[in-house]
């Protein structure tokens, strides 16, 4: 799953460590988040997108996985 959150982050002029604080978790969990090494749990995606104030998935690309790649 891709996501878009650090260049809505950078867009809103936001800091990582800001933006962990709003979120109650720490720097290095948007840090992996925005390198696509953590996926979140609904939870932490419903607190993106509301702190955002957009959908979730406009921050999160779910990509199907093909038929063969199973």
């Amino acid at each position: 799953m891709k996501n878009r959150v650090e260049e809505i982050r950078k867009r809103h002029g936001i800091k990582q460590e800001e933006l962990a604080a709003a979120l109650e978790v720490t720097r290095q969990t948007i840090g992996s988040l925005e390198n696509g090494r953590y996926k979140p749990s609904i939870t932490l995606a419903f607190k993106l997108a509301r702190y955002f104030h957009m959908s979730i998935e406009d921050i999160f690309i779910y990509e199907e996985e093909k038929e063969n790649e199973k």
